[in-house]
């Protein structure tokens, strides 16, 4: 493990999701901690997007903003929010140029699949709408997100190709959790590894589930024909139960005839870019951002 990611690892508590509030709560107070990026040369503003279920939305908007990304906040798809995710929406906005807008999706087990893609769909059309009112072109718009966002990411593109819904610019997953069955290398061995380990991935997928069969748009690893979606940036982390599953997505995208850029980030652990001090965590970030900027200049 990197020497500047290992030095923190006693820091960080083991989460007890057999309570989803307290769970959250804790989250809450972790990412309360992780330091905010200046907003000063950008608009922040909240909205809400109607739907059958109206959905919370944040919008950051940097001046001369090329295009925009739908983003989904990680958190096993029951933590996290708007507030948790307001110091990673900023930092994207500011280093991609780009327009983020970071969706409060319902969270489970009170909300099961499929009402957080539900609400990342509507998000997304919502987007292309109002492109010109968010100062975007509607074809430069992409989704992304962290881990279980990454997953409802993934997923939108399946459900947009097969809807023929909005077309989509580009897909960024970062450390995606994207099979139910965990029966990768990393997820049999990873059991026990800092911050995200088999116990935790179980009640994970346990809980969105809720009970119900796994489709390919609740885990697109199950999704049979790749054909035809979106270009893609895929990011792994060494020691995280989702590695093998998110770069075994990422080489069947490319043999589905999709552009994919991967980046497998040695020495890390999921979710181990909080630790902004580290320079591998600083690498990852800046790259986001400039993964983004890429994708949607031109």
């Amino acid at each position: 493990m990197d020497p500047e990611l290992e030095a923190f690892v006693p820091f960080f508590p083991r989460t007890d999701l057999t309570d989803p509030v307290t769970a959250r709560k804790n989250f809450g107070q972790l990412a309360a901690a992780v330091p905010v990026p200046d907003t000063t040369d950008m608009e922040v503003e909240d909205h809400t997007v109607p739907a059958d279920s109206p959905v919370p939305v944040r919008v950051y908007r940097p001046h001369q903003a090329q295009g925009a990304v739908v983003w989904l906040h990680g958190g096993g798809f029951l933590m996290g929010d708007l507030d948790t995710e307001h110091p990673w929406a900023a930092r994207i906005a500011a280093s991609s140029g780009a327009v983020v807008i970071s969706v409060g999706y319902r969270l489970a087990p009170e909300h099961p699949y499929p009402a957080a893609l539900d609400d990342a769909y509507a998000v997304l059309e919502w987007a292309v709408a109002h492109a010109a009112e968010l100062g975007v072109e509607p074809d430069r718009i992409a989704i992304g997100g962290h881990s279980a966002g990454a997953n409802l990411a993934a997923a939108v593109t399946l459900w947009a190709r097969d809807r023929q819904g909005p077309l989509i610019r580009f897909q960024l997953l970062n450390q995606p959790g994207l099979d139910d069955r965990q029966d990768s290398w990393s997820a049999v061995k990873f059991t026990d590894t800092p911050w995200f380990y088999r116990e935790k991935l179980t009640a994970s997928w346990r809980y969105y589930l809720g009970g119900g069969p796994a489709t390919p748009y609740a885990a697109p690893a199950r999704a049979e024909n790749l054909t035809g979606l979106p270009p893609a940036y895929l990011a792994t982390a060494e020691f995280d139960p989702n590695r093998d599953e998110g770069i075994a997505y990422a080489l069947r995208l490319l043999q589905a005839g999709v552009s994919v850029e991967i980046h497998q980030w040695p020495g890390t652990f999921h979710g181990s870019q909080a630790i902004l001090s580290a320079e591998v965590s600083q690498r990852q970030n800046a790259e986001l951002g400039a993964v983004l900027r890429r994708a949607l200049a031109g």
